[in-house]
């Protein structure tokens, strides 16, 4: 199957099934990222590797016509920050990181622990002019565990992907036909910096929830006196004298710091 391609390193794994497939990646599009929380550095490698074409270049209704004239079959986006055409007859799929209709937005990932959901998932559905909202393909769910976080909540739905794509490549034309409309969602609007913010006055167990949340990416210290960035951090229950950033009942360690 001649496919194209659209995401970052955050569902690398999805591309890697589809190669595995036997899919034809006719090209790559990706985006650019900071390479310090997020990344395109597996996408980049990988697509040198198999000799695909990649770009930087946002996605156009042009380069999805020139593509489909080319023999393109299937579109899939796997964690990609751009708004993408929708073009009649071409299938577009899209992997979204939650048990949709729940969980519609560009990063729910850190909401499903942060308001201490019981299930995450995974998702592939149609493409369609708004947002995660087209009809569901295949959907797979799984337990939020104790202690989970953003890096294990992905592990989690990394162990699905190679089920996933083998389906969605051997019976597309099946799993379009029957495809069930998601009806009544909900839509998660992008976490602000409040939401990765910890304060001295939090308890240990609220503490950790926000790290875990966010766990990989920037979270923020805050006191009356300054603001402190945590990558990696993790809340634990102890005496917080003595440690430097002490929470109700505990205190945090990390392992990247950094005063802003």
């Amino acid at each position: 199957m001649k496919i194209v391609y659209l995401g970052i390193d955050l569902l690398h794994p999805v591309l890697c099934s589809l190669l595995q497939e036997r899919c034809e990646v006719m090209k790559i599009f990706t985006c650019r990222t900071d390479n310090i929380t997020e990344f395109n550095t597996d996408v980049t490698a990988t697509a040198a590797a198999y000799g695909i074409p990649l770009t930087l270049n946002r996605i156009t209704r042009q380069d999805l016509q020139e593509l489909r004239e080319a023999g393109c079959e299937l579109l899939v986006c796997a964690g990609y920050y751009y708004r993408v055409p929708v073009l009649d007859g071409l299938p577009m799929v899209n992997v979204h990181p939650s048990p949709l209709p729940l969980g519609r937005g560009a990063w729910p990932m850190p909401l499903i622990i942060k308001k201490g959901l019981s299930s995450g998932g995974v998702t592939m559905h149609k493409m369609t002019e708004e947002f995660d909202c087209g009809d569901i393909l295949l959907r797979e769910s799984f337990p939020i565990r104790e202690n989970e976080t953003l890096q294990t909540y992905m592990e989690q739905v990394f162990q699905f992907v190679p089920s996933m794509v083998h389906s969605l490549v051997t019976d597309l034309p099946e799993l379009l036909m029957t495809a069930v409309p998601q009806g009544e969602g909900e839509y998660w609007p992008n976490p602000v910096e409040e939401d990765w913010t910890v304060t001295p006055d939090m308890n240990v167990e609220e503490a950790d929830r926000i790290l875990r949340a966010f766990y990989g990416y920037e979270c923020i210290y805050k006191t009356s006196r300054e603001r402190v960035e945590l990558i990696g951090g993790r809340a634990r229950k102890g005496n917080p004298q003595g440690h430097v950033f002490p929470v109700r009942g505990g205190y945090i360690y990390a392992e990247r710091i950094r005063m802003l």
